[in-house]
């Protein structure tokens, strides 16, 4: 079985930065939409990924964004991989030349199948549930609404947390996992031991 990655994302704090590193992120999530309790400007978004090591993927997730709004993201802070959790077309998400992933919003009636194949740039689709809103929701959805076949590098997001992550990884083999409010005290605010316990439930799946 292939090691799961871990993203935690929804970050505002160097605190919070340093603990996800120390746990065994792979990737840390900067939220550059305004209306969310974790969004954080450029320039705290900046001084948070000057912190990451090596091999620790700066992510910066976007709502419907005015392309202005993504090049300026891109101009000050060093995000290696751009999250679209939008009602963005491929082609919208692939003019800013940075690897992305497409969020889809899981319901039933959603077709994941033909949302993947509308978003073929993508470097995984992430599937978050469907809440009002725009993810951090802490709602899981149900997993069996994941086709077989799905080909794609699947990113599994929703209502995870240290409790059920061992499960989900078990049940899913998501290529990835990502987490926001299940390892929060506040929103926006990261609980050190929450952040290792979802890791170590990640691994302890893969054992």
């Amino acid at each position: 079985m292939h090691r799961t990655r871990i993203k935690i994302c929804g970050l505002t704090r160097e605190e919070d930065v340093h603990a996800a590193v120390a746990a065994g992120a792979d990737a840390i999530g900067f939220v550059f939409y305004p209306p969310s309790p974790r969004a954080v400007s450029f320039e705290c978004a900046a001084r948070l990924a000057g912190l990451l090591p090596p091999f620790v993927t700066a992510v910066g997730l976007f709502v419907n964004p005015e392309p202005a709004f993504v090049r300026e993201a891109l101009a000050q802070v060093p995000l290696q991989l751009l999250q679209f959790h939008g009602d963005e077309t491929d082609a919208e998400c692939a003019r800013y030349r940075r690897p992305w992933i497409k969020a889809a919003r899981v319901r039933p009636g959603v077709d994941l199948i033909e949302f993947a194949a509308s978003h073929p740039g993508a470097s995984g689709i992430l599937l978050d549930a469907f809440v009002d809103g725009y993810g951090g929701g802490g709602k899981t959805f149900d997993w069996s609404l994941i086709p077989d076949g799905f080909e794609r590098p699947l990113i599994l997001s929703g209502g995870l947390d240290a409790d059920n992550v061992s499960q989900a990884v078990r049940r899913v083999r998501p290529w990835a996992v990502d987490v926001s409010s299940g390892v929060e005290i506040a929103k926006g605010i990261k609980d050190a031991a929450k952040i290792a316990a979802f890791v170590a439930g990640v691994r302890h799946a893969e054992g």
